[in-house]
This record gives C-alpha cells, sequence and structure tokens, in this order.
C-alpha cells in the first residue's frame, strides 16, 4: 500500500491535481466571500464577463468555440470573463510565437516549390494540382517526386523498421513525439540512440512534456543528456500555468541521414505495439520515406528545436542528398506538411475538406475522436448526399469514456446523410488516415477535433497517384470487417443520455 501510495505522490500529474483542486476551492472561496462583501465588485466582475463575451463575439474564430465560451461565461458571470482571460486564448505565449516565427522568416528559403513538380501534377489533375499548391504556396510545405514510401497497418510492424534504420544511422538521427513511456518499445530505442551518441552521431530528441507528464520523471531530460542524447522537453510542464497551454507538440517524427523518414500516429510506449493492453488491441498507422520529400519533415524539426534551443545557423547539412549521393526513386507525389497554432491558416482541416468537396467514388477515414464542426459535418454529408462512398472508423473500446460518448453524438446526422461508420470492436483505434479515389491518400498526426485541427503542432503527409495509396485503401477495408457497423438504432439513448450528450456538444471544442 506505501508503495502504491509513494508511487501516486511521484506522479507529476496527479501531485498537480491535488494541490490544484485545493488552489481552486480556496480562490472560489475567496472570490465568494469577495463578492458577498462587496456589491461594486461583484457588478465590476459581471461587468467584465460581459464586455469578454462582446470582446468573443467580435472576433474571427471558430463559432462553435466562440459559442462554448460565451456560454460558460453567462453560466457564471462573476468567474467566466477572469476565467477566459486566463485560459481562453489559443496560441503559444508571446515568447514562443516570437521565436518560432522568427526561425520561420529565417529559414523560409529552405522549403521552396519546384515549379516542374506543380506542373507534372497540374497535367494529370488541375483540381488536386490547386490543393497541392495550396499547402505548398499558403502552408509553406513542398510537393515532391522522387520518394518511396512503405505503410505500416500496425505498430508492430513500424516499430522493427524503425529499429533496423536506427541501426544503420551514420551521420545524426532527429526524434520528435508527443507521448514516451518507459518499457519495451522506448528501451530498445533508447538503446540504440545512445550508442550511436557515443559513436558520434548527432543525436537529437524532443518530446512534449505535458504528453509525458504522468510517464516520465521531471529531469528527463536532463537524463538523456547524460547519457549523449541532446534533448528538450518542449513546453515544459509547470504547475498551474500549464493548465493553460493548449499548444502540446502532437508530431511524431523520426528522420535519419536526412534521407529516411518516420511518421504517423504511433508514439513511443509499449501499448503501441501491443506490448501493453490497455484498451484491447491498440490500432495505428504509420509510415515510412526514402527521398527528397524528407527535407518537408527534417525542416520541422530543425524549425521546433532551434526555436527552443539555437543550434544551426544552416539546415544545409541535413539536406536529403549530403549522405545519400545517388538519385532517389519513386513513384507518384508526396507532400508532408505541418500545421500549428501559430497562425489563423488551418491547413489540417482544408486537406481534409478538400478531399471531401473533390471525391467523387469514396473517402473512408480512420480517426480515434470524432468531434467535427459545422464545416466538417457539412463537408461530410453532401460527400455522402453527392453519392460519395464515405465511410469513417472510430475506436470499439475507447480511452477517454467521455470523449467517445461525444463521438457518438455525431453518429445520427452522418448516418441519416448516408456516411457509413463502423467501431473497431477488437480495440481502440488511433490512426488517423483519409484515402480516396484510388489516387489520394493523407495519414499522420492529425485527429478530427478540435484540439487536432486548432490548437495542437501537427504533421501529415499527403500521397498523390502514390502505391502507398492502394495500402491505405486495403488496410481501411481489412479493418472495417473487423468491426461493427453502425446503425441509426445503434444510436439511440435515453432522456439523460441525450441531454449529457448535448451538453457536451456545447462544449466540445474546450475538450
Amino acid at each position: 500500500m506505501k508503495k502504491i501510495l509513494k508511487k501516486i505522490l511521484q506522479n507529476r500529474l496527479v501531485a498537480f491535481g491535488l494541490i490544484l483542486a485545493v488552489e481552486l476551492a480556496w480562490l472560489l472561496i475567496f472570490l465568494t466571500e469577495l463578492v458577498n462583501y462587496s456589491t461594486v465588485i461583484s457588478i465590476l466582475f459581471t461587468v467584465l464577463s460581459l464586455l469578454v463575451v462582446l470582446w468573443i463575439i467580435n472576433r474571427d474564430d471558430n463559432p462553435a468555440y466562440k459559442m462554448a465560451w460565451i456560454i460558460l461565461i453567462m453560466t457564471v458571470p462573476l468567474i467566466g470573463g477572469l476565467f477566459y482571460l486566463a485560459v481562453g486564448h489559443k496560441q503559444p505565449s508571446r515568447g514562443m510565437r516570437r521565436k518560432m516565427e522568427a526561425e520561420r522568416v529565417r529559414t523560409e528559403d529552405e522549403l521552396l516549390q519546384d515549379p516542374e513538380v506543380l506542373e507534372e501534377i497540374r497535367a494529370c489533375d488541375r483540381r488536386i494540382e490547386g490543393q497541392i499548391r495550396y499547402t505548398a504556396l499558403t502552408g509553406g510545405y513542398p510537393v515532391y517526386g522522387n520518394t518511396a514510401a512503405r505503410y505500416y497497418q500496425i505498430g508492430e510492424e513500424l516499430y522493427q523498421d524503425l529499429l533496423e534504420e536506427l541501426k544503420k544511422a551514420e551521420h545524426f538521427i532527429f526524434m520528435e513525439f508527443f507521448i514516451v513511456g518507459e518499457g519495451k518499445m522506448w528501451g530498445s530505442i533508447r538503446e540504440i540512440l545512445e550508442e550511436k551518441a557515443k559513436a558520434g552521431l548527432d543525436v537529437r530528441f524532443m518530446y512534449d512534456d505535458l504528453g509525458s507528464v504522468s510517464l516520465l520523471p521531471a529531469d528527463y531530460d536532463r537524463q538523456l543528456e547524460e547519457a549523449g542524447i541532446k534533448c528538450i522537453a518542449f513546453n515544459r510542464f509547470v504547475p498551474f500555468w500549464s493548465l493553460v497551454m493548449n499548444n502540446r507538440d502532437h508530431r511524431k517524427i523520426v528522420v535519419i541521414d536526412g534521407h529516411t523518414a518516420f511518421s504517423g500516429g504511433v508514439n513511443l510506449a509499449d501499448e503501441y505495439i501491443n506490448e501493453k493492453v490497455r484498451f484491447g488491441h491498440w490500432k495505428d498507422t504509420g509510415f515510412m520515406l526514402k527521398g527528397e520529400a524528407v527535407w518537408n519533415y527534417t525542416v520541422m524539426f530543425l524549425r521546433m528545436w532551434n526555436s527552443q534551443r539555437h543550434t544551426d545557423p544552416s539546415y544545409d547539412p541535413f539536406r536529403p542528398f549530403v549522405w545519400h549521393p545517388a538519385p532517389f526513386e519513386g513513384e507518384g507525389f508526396i507532400q508532408p506538411y505541418g500545421d500549428s497554432p501559430l497562425d489563423d491558416e488551418i491547413v489540417a482541416e482544408n486537406v481534409y475538406l478538400d478531399i471531401l468537396n473533390q471525391a467523387r467514388d469514396y473517402v473512408y477515414i480512420f480517426t480515434p475522436y470524432l468531434i467535427v464542426d459545422h464545416e466538417m459535418q457539412s463537408a461530410l454529408c453532401l460527400a455522402a448526399k453527392r453519392g460519395v462512398d464515405v465511410r469513417i472508423v472510430t475506436p470499439g473500446i475507447p480511452d477517454k469514456r467521455m470523449v467517445f460518448q461525444l463521438t457518438r453524438s455525431y453518429y445520427p446526422v452522418l448516418l441519416k446523410a448516408g456516411v457509413r461508420i463502423y467501431e473497431y470492436t477488437p480495440g481502440f483505434l488511433h490512426a488517423k488516415s483519409y484515402v480516396c479515389d484510388d489516387e489520394i491518400a493523407v495519414v499522420g498526426t492529425i485527429n478530427m477535433d478540435y484540439r487536432s485541427l486548432y490548437l495542437h503542432f501537427e504533421c501529415g503527409t499527403y500521397f498523390y497517384r502514390s502505391p502507398i495509396v492502394a495500402d491505405v485503401k486495403k488496410d481501411s477495408l481489412e479493418t472495417m470487417k473487423k468491426g461493427r457497423e453502425i446503425t441509426l438504432s445503434d444510436t439511440r439513448q435515453g432522456f439523460l443520455g441525450g441531454l449529457f450528450s448535448a451538453v457536451l456538444r456545447v462544449f466540445s471544442p474546450l475538450l
């Protein structure tokens, strides 16, 4: 019992939660007494909340996000305005924005689109060229040919190839992940990283501190540094302040010697390779790239790294051809891209919306969370009503019960429009992908929820006429066979369940 209690208290998240509960209770009592003491103070707080509501209404922001905050503030007007001012902002701190923007501007010439590649795509399909041009010129991530891709329909397969490629590294290894947990997967990878660092390679590792807050000690970055691995804990977890830090690094990136990259939904913890059972069988996907398109992932990593710790005056030593002078080969076109909360350009959602709007035959979707705004819901419904075969696969066993109920609350309107929905009955589906019309696929880290589309740092890869598209389609169809197709009768719930879902829908942008 003592060991269990000690373990609980050593968990940074649990300890913070206990302290926070005490602090919030104290603050609530203080404000209540203050308001009861002075009618003037009560009026001032209420006026502040009304002014905040007016400011929110006039902001250029997602309507659902604005509505959620307005309802919350009007429900508790005495403290609602103060609460919004404390936690309602969607962008990183001013200091972080300044550093990241400075690094982006300094390196904006690193990602220049080859116009000949766009012309090749334009000759194939002008519609597709338009979307790719948007991501290249507005989003800032070029499209490439001459890149081979391999798809992994399960985390175990990606893990084995990742180990082999890490062992082959001769010059540098860059890794960036949201979740890192001690166990077989991370232990074997860390062992290789330490060996490579001792051999003189440039080994860098970056993880989101809040993503791993319950899994790693507070000084874990220092431990890796002592082992020779250069390490950054992104957006370090700080009690109280981290309550308002919405912008997490949700990306999963591995770059090896500039010519090989891995990405997808797989984090560095044992449940992702089914060494640890949490929510039944864990279904996740990813891919490996070899070729010119790896450069986009290299720049993504280096920009994030250098914004936190300025290290590289030039990115040139890390280009794909430096350590791979032979020409690359690969069919089709590949466009890795990132999205961030630093601007108002919702690249990730726009890519998904364009696929739905341009689809002619089918769109198959994997997503662990289906919490969509009005634009996304309309695009899904309209595609189905146009005769497109739209199918969505979600988890059968959830990792978050409340979010799962919220996901299911969107089923009825989608089903009525003709969208087909499957739940992966063997367990939890953590994959994030789209595949469309035998020509397009997107695989990455981007969930169909507000946090991924608006708040987090994310990455994905757009594949056009690449052999990987057929692999994603095959995996989608096979996964549907393992799941249960949902009907309208499955979505019925009692009065209390419906009421709870309605409340969740109102506040879904804040979850």
